[in-house]
């Protein structure tokens, strides 16, 4: 199975603040993530981050990688420090991404585009970035923690909710 996700912002105190997470604290936050990870993905899952993993501040990435389920694949957001980028435990690590899942094409990038390769042959955005702020524009969807309930989500399971106009 295939699972896609977004700024989950690991060890980051600002994203208690900014997005209003409701957690406590950085630990609790943190531990409930990895477990909402870990139910949701198998050890033979691939899993696609789409940007903003983990602070700087966070300690090793390679060991919060191991805690986690799954062939790991990075889609570098505007905060992912160079020791995320450089973790040894990715499967890849890119910028952008383009994908064929169920004959479906998938654009896959830690920003919402306005407009994508083949839009208007229907082929889908998968973003993070906006914290589940921006109206999204038709086949476009945010996999990011704070829009998807805190857990990675499948594409069967993105397509089965009503699309947004």
């Amino acid at each position: 199975m295939i699972y896609f996700t977004s700024d989950t912002h690991f060890a980051d105190p600002r994203i208690l603040r900014i997005d209003r997470r409701p957690f406590p604290d950085m630990a609790s936050h943190d531990v409930t993530l990895i477990r909402y990870w870990n139910e949701v993905v198998g050890l033979e899952d691939d899993i696609w981050h789409l940007g903003d993993f983990m602070s700087s501040r966070g300690g090793d990435c390679d060991q919060l990688l191991s805690m986690l389920n799954g062939r790991k694949h990075l889609i570098i957001g505007n905060n992912d420090p160079q020791t995320t980028t450089e973790a040894r435990g990715w499967t890849s690590v890119q910028h952008y991404h383009e994908m064929t899942l169920d004959d479906q094409l998938l654009v896959l990038c830690h920003y919402p585009f306005r407009t994508w390769n083949k839009m208007g042959k229907k082929s889908l955005n998968l973003h993070g970035h906006s914290h589940g702020r921006l109206k999204p524009l038709p086949r476009q969807y945010d996999v990011g923690v704070d829009a998807q309930g805190l857990r990675p989500v499948s594409l069967e399971t993105l397509l089965s909710v009503k699309p947004p106009q």
